[in-house]
């Protein structure tokens, strides 16, 4: 089975997203897909309510997910981590043990701008319509990620 991890700051906006929005792309017999934060302001908190509100609107459901932090042991647990900007990059290889951990993880926005280095923006202080826009860059980088895990 493979695993993959979703990771943002306080996972509570973007990683949440992008854990339903994978989970409904793929089987969940065959993979496991999970999210955590850098940060553990939020640890045991449901996903922002904005993101809940987005993800219903395309039917995923979010409520079943609570935030946790990133633990160096997730580097053995996962087969991929996929973070969502240059900070949580940075934060992530800070803990990784040893250059096989690092190279587990990489920047979501590379799989549809490869070697862009973009960085998914974090909504938390912005409008609605930021989720939207989050939603739509994280289920395009989610449709690449699905074909390259079942091509694997």
């Amino acid at each position: 089975m493979a695993k993959i991890l979703m990771v943002c700051l306080g996972n509570i906006c973007r990683s949440p997203l992008a854990e339903g929005i994978l989970k409904s792309k793929l089987k969940s017999d065959v993979f496991f897909v999970d999210s955590a934060g850098t940060g553990a302001w939020h640890s045991g908190e449901l996903p922002d309510k904005r993101s809940i509100a987005v993800a219903k609107k395309y039917g995923i459901d979010l409520t079943n997910q609570r935030a946790r932090l990133f633990l160096v042991e997730d580097f053995e647990k996962f087969d991929h981590i996929y973070v969502m900007d240059q900070s949580n990059y940075k934060n992530v290889c800070r803990l990784a043990p040893n250059s096989e951990a690092i190279s587990k993880v990489q920047l979501i926005l590379n799989e549809i701008h490869p070697d862009k280095n973009l960085e998914v923006p974090d909504p938390y202080y912005g409008g609605d319509n930021g989720f939207d826009d989050v939603y739509n860059m994280l289920n395009d980088a989610c449709e690449k990620i699905k074909i390259k895990l079942e091509n694997a």
